[in-house]
């Protein structure tokens, strides 16, 4: 039997590893260290191989850098920035206070690769999706004479869903309904488990009223009035106590897949006059990072091909078709609207294409 961990296993390790501030070995290409939790050691260490910022086109856009690579950008370290000057490259806070000082200069030969893997890695581990890349010779060599954890970057580029299991399963009174079940669900990539709140003994062989619900500490818990998510999580499991029953789906995704640290920093984005969409893209984001299918697997695995899904979000509806789940019923869910939000849900209409 072999002990050592498989790609998998290692990509979680890495994103710890990158939460830590420690580098990570890309394979057959170099190393690279999460912009957000560099220090200036390591980062003098990794200029003298000849690093760069690997940032997305996103936050290259917002920089007015060109990103000859497409989806990326490889942003050249001037030799006397230091990490200071890296993570503000990352990091859009101060970018209206103090505009970064340009032009910055981009690469725009040989592979980008290694940019590629380390952005995606990054934006797993819910950091900033930025990171200092310097190609290796040798990266195994590297990565042995460091102790350093070596990925595979194929697998940190992959958009394969991970494996979903159940975990356990116990019966859950609640207010909304005495008849109540929580289901667990664990990925094998280590990363956030997922839960399916059961009401009622719905009829596998009929179309059960869903939500898919996208975990937000700030709404659900906090009752903030910058969003509707507290509203339509009650609503949606009262609409399902009083039809006696119904399947909510609270997927740990929070702030649209970017994670709470990242959705805050949007949030102070937005206080400085950026809408919901256009602070996620400063900071090199795409509009949503969601995904969907993660829904559409836990039904699949409770028994269920059909839903009436309690939504305003077509992409969910198309997600769970493209899927093999059946939506037969859209079921409106308009909620919480407030003097706080509501230049946020025209946003999420206007340029999300949400049925408000």
């Amino acid at each position: 039997m072999g002990f050592a961990p498989d790609s998998t296993e290692r990509l979680a390790r890495a994103r710890a590893d990158l939460r830590m501030g420690v580098p990570v070995v890309v394979a057959r290409a170099g190393v690279m260290l999460a912009a957000e939790t560099l220090n200036p050691d390591r980062l003098a260490g990794l200029r003298d191989l000849g690093a760069a910022v690997a940032i997305t086109g996103w936050r290259a856009r917002t920089l007015k850098v060109a990103a000859y690579d497409g989806d990326i950008a490889r942003i050249l370290i001037p030799r006397d920035a230091g990490a200071a000057w890296v993570q503000a490259l990352a990091d859009p806070a101060d970018d209206l206070r103090s505009p970064m000082k340009g032009p910055l200069k981009a690469m725009r030969d040989s592979s980008a690769d290694l940019g590629r893997a380390a952005v995606a890695l990054c934006k797993s581990a819910r950091l900033l999706p930025a990171a200092v890349i310097a190609p290796l010779s040798d990266p195994e060599a590297f990565a042995a004479q460091h102790s350093l954890t070596v990925i595979n970057g194929d697998a940190a580029r992959a958009t394969d869903l991970s494996p979903l299991h159940g975990v356990v399963s116990a019966r859950l009174p609640m207010s909304v309904s005495e008849a109540g079940r929580l289901h667990v669900f664990r990925p094998e990539d280590g990363g956030e488990e997922h839960y399916a709140v059961e009401i009622g003994q719905p009829d596998r062989a009929l179309p059960v009223l869903a939500r898919l619900h996208s975990a937000c500490f700030t709404g659900d818990l906090l009752g903030s009035l910058k969003c509707d998510c507290g509203p339509q999580l009650r609503a949606a499991l009262g609409q399902m106590g009083a039809e006696g029953h119904g399947v909510l789906l609270y997927l740990n995704q929070e702030g649209r897949g970017i994670g709470l640290a990242n959705k805050m920093r949007a949030y102070a984005l937005q206080d400085q006059g950026f809408d919901t969409v256009e602070a996620n893209h400063r900071l090199g984001f795409d509009d949503d990072e969601r995904d969907f299918r993660i829904g559409a697997t836990i039904l699949r695995q409770l028994g269920f091909g059909a839903v009436r899904l309690l939504t305003n979000n077509p992409a969910k509806i198309a997600r769970m078709e493209a899927s093999g789940i059946s939506v037969i019923e859209r079921v409106s869910l308009k909620v919480g609207e407030n003097a706080h939000n509501h230049a946020y849900l025209a946003t999420k209409a206007a340029k999300s294409g949400h049925l408000l």
